[in-house]
């Protein structure tokens, strides 16, 4: 596959979702497709840009292979459908909200997997889980805990790991991500 599987993660509440969102139009014009995930979550939740199905249907779709990736965190089924093989091989990036606690999986599946992390501060993101209302403070609690027990190494095997800060300015952010595939990028293709 000649595209780079751009693989962003983050804790819930630090912002993958409007990161992806407002870097979408620069990624697009730079040849970066942005893939939609499929949850087990109504479509019409708050947030991400996502295909809400059933756990009947996620199941269905799964036996079928139509996931590329797939993995269960916090309640929920996740998957990226497997229309983005084409796009990597037809040479194209892939931006896929991706789950830290499935890299190993997706970096066996994708080697050349780009890595980011974005991170927030544990108060910043306490706040923006509450006022995004999904969860009790307790369980608010307990992802905030799960967060600082995940550290990611700067390395995975001989990949390196691009960490974003999103405590502050979106616009800021969506800057560095762009310069993070600049300097990743592969130089020659052909």
């Amino acid at each position: 596959m000649d595209g780079r599987l751009i693989y962003l993660m983050g804790p819930s509440g630090s912002g993958k979702d409007s990161l992806i969102e407002a870097a979408r139009q620069r990624l697009l014009t730079q040849g970066c497709e942005v893939a939609r995930r499929i949850i087990t979550r109504s479509a019409e939740a708050v947030g991400e840009d996502a295909i809400g199905v059933s756990r009947e249907e996620f199941a269905r779709r799964q036996q079928q292979g139509d996931y590329a990736l797939h993995w269960h965190a916090n309640g929920l089924d996740y998957a990226i459908p497997v229309s983005v093989d084409q796009w990597l091989l037809e040479g194209r990036d892939v931006l896929v909200n991706g789950s830290r606690g499935h890299l190993s999986q997706a970096r066996a599946r994708y080697p050349k997997l780009l890595p980011i992390l974005l991170t927030v501060t544990d108060d910043v993101l306490r706040e923006r889980l509450l006022r995004r209302g999904r969860e009790s403070p307790e369980e608010i609690d307990a992802r905030l805990r799960r967060n600082q027990m995940f550290v990611a190494d700067d390395e995975v095997g001989d990949t390196r790991i691009y960490r974003l800060d999103n405590s502050a300015d979106l616009g800021t952010t969506v800057d560095h991500l762009m310069d993070v595939l600049k300097i990743s990028a592969v130089p020659d293709r052909t």
